[in-house]
């Protein structure tokens, strides 16, 4: 028999950096979820990836306490600041303050675009890369990213 669904938690975590302080632990105790356990399996999942990495997860509470996740890829604005060189870290950069008024803060080729659209591709509404590529493009350009040939 399948175990009973109690609720869903989302959550956005830095790859290796899951610690018990907030929003991890708030989020997790309130459903009665062991928080160190989380920690240790997702920091075990994600040891292989670049360390600082956003990695949105979705926890499947059950009733019984236990719980299951699930990662996606980084978001798409990761994958565009990081091909366009801007600043990533602690204080990350934003993109451009007024986007689509002239000012550009960098620029994402087509091939940098298809390269992001394949990676995202599992997490993406999408039939087809181009299409893929096409959601992309609208994320650079609404961050004043000028997408070149």
């Amino acid at each position: 028999m399948a175990k009973k669904i109690t609720g869903y938690v989302k959550l956005q975590v830095p790859a290796g950096a899951a610690n018990p302080s907030p929003p991890i632990g708030p989020a997790l105790g309130q459903r009665g979820l062991n928080i160190m356990e989380f920690c240790k399996a997702f920091n075990a999942r994600t040891a292989q990836m670049e360390k600082g990495t956003p990695i949105p997860v979705i926890i499947t509470a059950y009733q019984d306490r236990s719980f299951t996740f699930e990662m996606k890829q980084p978001p798409v604005t990761y994958f565009l600041k990081k091909a366009a060189n801007l600043k990533l870290g602690k204080k990350p950069a934003s993109g451009s303050k007024t986007p689509g008024r002239g000012a550009t803060v960098g620029k994402v080729t087509r091939d940098q675009i298809r390269e992001i659209a394949e990676k995202k591709m599992p997490d993406l509404n999408c039939h087809s890369v181009e299409s893929a590529m096409a959601m992309i493009e609208g994320s650079a350009r609404s961050m004043g990213l000028q997408v070149v040939d």
